[in-house]
């Protein structure tokens, strides 16, 4: 009876076990899956999306939470008065 009762135990402890740490993993997976996912759908911008030259890392602004470069002050400017008009020339929106 009693070889039994341990038998159960250590099953229900490997059973629980398995549960979880393989929930962890197949978690931790699907957020790897995830990143890498949204990392190969927002290409890096290089051209400013106004004049379409280089753009300076340091003129941006966020738009739909998503980072938007420029050449210069001035281009910023005009995108953020209308920004669906150049939305189209911006990969990190590319559909």
């Amino acid at each position: 009876m009693r070889t039994n009762v341990q038998m159960i135990l250590f099953v229900a402890v490997v059973a629980g076990c398995w549960l979880l740490y393989g929930c962890e993993s197949s978690e931790s997976t699907k957020i790897d899956a995830a990143t890498a996912a949204a990392a190969y759908q927002s290409p890096e911008q290089t051209e400013c999306p106004i004049t379409g030259g280089p753009i300076n890392k340091d003129i941006f602004t966020v738009y739909k939470d998503k980072k938007v470069y420029f050449c210069c002050e001035g281009c910023k400017r005009a995108f953020e008065k209308n920004p669906a008009k150049y939305i189209d020339k911006l990969p990190q929106f590319a559909k």
